[in-house]
């Protein structure tokens, strides 16, 4: 089952924004749940991953600062909060899911994607 992503929309610099990612269905254990993105002029970016507990978390170096991942099992909703947006956030994001429990950060390595959610920051 193809997971859905919202939450995105055209907001300001310095705002936050909360993404939502449900997998209709119920995400099947063990799992991970991760964000990518796909900027401007760039390839589609690991973002952050969440293990099925929500126990594992793995986060880009470079975004860690200000994207946080957290996950609702009970909703089956994984969320990605990212605080003090900058116009080099404007893009595609998108979640996926992959059965096995490890967290891995190439687009390759995941074949159950969303459709994605838009994020633009504009002023």
């Amino acid at each position: 089952v193809r997971p859905v992503e919202t939450g995105g929309g055209l907001v300001q610099p310095g705002d936050s924004l909360r993404l939502s990612c449900t997998v209709s269905g119920g995400i099947d254990s063990p799992s991970v749940s991760v964000w990518f993105r796909q900027t401007i002029g760039t390839d589609r970016e690991f973002v952050a991953g969440i293990g099925w507990r929500g126990i594992k978390i793995l986060y880009s170096d470079l975004l860690k600062d200000r994207f946080t991942i957290s996950r609702d099992s009970d909703k089956n909703v994984v969320y990605l909060q990212i605080n003090s947006l900058r116009r080099e956030d404007t893009g595609l994001y998108f979640c996926a899911v992959r059965p096995n429990n490890t967290i891995l950060t190439q687009r390759e390595q995941y074949s159950n994607w969303g459709r994605g959610t838009q994020v633009t920051v504009s002023s």
